[in-house]
Parts: C-alpha cells; sequence; structure tokens
C-alpha cells in the first residue's frame, strides 16, 4: 500500500500536469508494487481535492468494458472515473486548444439516472429501473500520465490509468434520448468520423454484452466505498469503439443512425 505522502504527491503531479499541459511521468514506474486499490486511493484523493476546489461531481464513467481493451491491458474487470461539471460540451461546441494533452474519443451511451442505485446486488434490471433515459455520447479522454517511459519505453498500465481518474476528460451528449424500455440498448450503434472519414464502428453489444451491466458493476463497486451512484447523475457506460485521435483541426462525428448524431471540433 502507497503512504498518505506517497498518495499525496502523485495527486500534486497529476494535479500539475493537467493545469499545465505537461504530462508526469508512470506512477506504475515510480511504485513497482502499486494496486488497483491505490490506484483508487489516488484518484479518490484528487476527487477530493477537486471538489475542495469547487468543482462539483455530476455523474461517473466506466471504462475498458470491452473484451479486446480488457485483454490488451490483461485485466477482466471495467475501471471507473468521476465526471466533474467543467467537463460537459454542448453537441457541436469547439473545444479550446489549450485545453487538453492529447486527446482522444470515444463513442458511447450516457445513461441519465431518475433514482439512486445502491449495491450490493443491483443487477441490469434494477439500473433499467432506475434510469430515466438513454442518450448518445462522445467521451473526450486525455492523458495526464505518459502514455510510454520515453526511456524504458515501458507502457502505462491499468493503475496508471484508474489514478488518472480513468483518464476522463469531457463529455459531450446529443442525439435522441430514449427510455431504457424503449430499445434494444445491445443494438445501438455508432459510425464514428474523423474529418469525414469513418474511423470506428461499434454496437451496444461491445459493452460487456449489455451497457447496463456496466452501470450494474458501477453500483456494485461503489458499495465496497459507502456510495452510490445518486439520481441525476449521468453515467457513461463505457465505450464500444477504440479510441479514436482528436488533433487539432479535427472534427469528430458519431452517427448512431435512428438515435442521431454527436459532434464535437478540436480547435
Amino acid at each position: 500500500m502507497l503512504s498518505q505522502d506517497e498518495i499525496a504527491a502523485a495527486v500534486e503531479s497529476l494535479d500539475t500536469a493537467e493545469r499545465t499541459r505537461v504530462q508526469t511521468g508512470l506512477l506504475s514506474l515510480k511504485h513497482s508494487g502499486m494496486t488497483m486499490d491505490d490506484a483508487y486511493a489516488i484518484q479518490g484523493a484528487w476527487v477530493t481535492r477537486k471538489i475542495a476546489g469547487g468543482r462539483k461531481v455530476i455523474g461517473w464513467k466506466i471504462g475498458l468494458t470491452s473484451r479486446a481493451m480488457q485483454q490488451a491491458l490483461n485485466i477482466d474487470i471495467p475501471d471507473s472515473g468521476v465526471l466533474f461539471d467543467d467537463m460537459v460540451f454542448e453537441d457541436g461546441a469547439t473545444v479550446p486548444a489549450t485545453r487538453f494533452i492529447q486527446p482522444r474519443v470515444e463513442a458511447e451511451l450516457a445513461f441519465v439516472m431518475k433514482a439512486p442505485l445502491e449495491g450490493p446486488g443491483i443487477t441490469v434490471f434494477d439500473v433499467l429501473n432506475a434510469t430515466d433515459y438513454v442518450t448518445p455520447s462522445l467521451e473526450i479522454l486525455d492523458t495526464r500520465i505518459e502514455r510510454a517511459d520515453p526511456e524504458t519505453k515501458k507502457a502505462r498500465t491499468i493503475v496508471d490509468t484508474i489514478a488518472d481518474n480513468a483518464a476522463n476528460a469531457g463529455i459531450v451528449t446529443g442525439g435522441r434520448a430514449v427510455r431504457p424500455d424503449d430499445a434494444d440498448l445491445r443494438w445501438i450503434g455508432a459510425i464514428v468520423s474523423r474529418n469525414g472519414k469513418v474511423e470506428e464502428t461499434g454496437l451496444g453489444a461491445g459493452v460487456l454484452n449489455q451497457p447496463a451491466r456496466g452501470v450494474a458493476w458501477l453500483a456494485n463497486r461503489l458499495a465496497q466505498y459507502g456510495a452510490r451512484i445518486e439520481a441525476g447523475q449521468i453515467v457513461l457506460a463505457g465505450s464500444f469503439i477504440r479510441p479514436v485521435e482528436a488533433g487539432h483541426g479535427d472534427t469528430i462525428v458519431a452517427d448512431f443512425g435512428p438515435s442521431g448524431t454527436v459532434s464535437i471540433f478540436f480547435e
């Protein structure tokens, strides 16, 4: 287990990287024995710091839900991070050039809750009953931690990603919202284009075979820490595409077919 001083130092490095847009080194390299519990402790301390600075929690994101991404990192469970009020972008908005370090974009479904979800024992059906509506969304990822160490070439690991608030940086919602019982969420998908060229396609079934299953996992994990998903919060259920790089001047559009489109432009 990392000491409180080590956790505080990690939080300081992450916060500085986010403010200065200069990435910090791999925590997994600095702390070779770092565990997922250590990573969530760092994330939690960073969240506490952000709240103390005036930011408001508006929900959660779930990552690493696809089998391909889990196999790439040699894990068998998703991860999660926290959504803040200053991460919200309007559909079609412009992201300032100075906002992010190395942004990437994923397409997923956002669950907007009408009732709280408190584990343990939460099921897919509990999630659907507690959901007000589901809407198409884009998640903007960013990396405050280097993707790979420049000297050793060691790639970041799951503990780096978790500590870095699951690489969470922004959220865009749009398209046509649906009630959870009015559509088969497994078959809602998207064609994701960058500057008019199709980069990725995917279906909701890529998220644990049912996007609501990721939300149930989150509710049950939070219960271990005495927390829950609150009514009114947004939960990004997990991407069903690989991340699309977003450079300066890029327009990312996700076409969800009958559910409409969501887009964002990077200045």
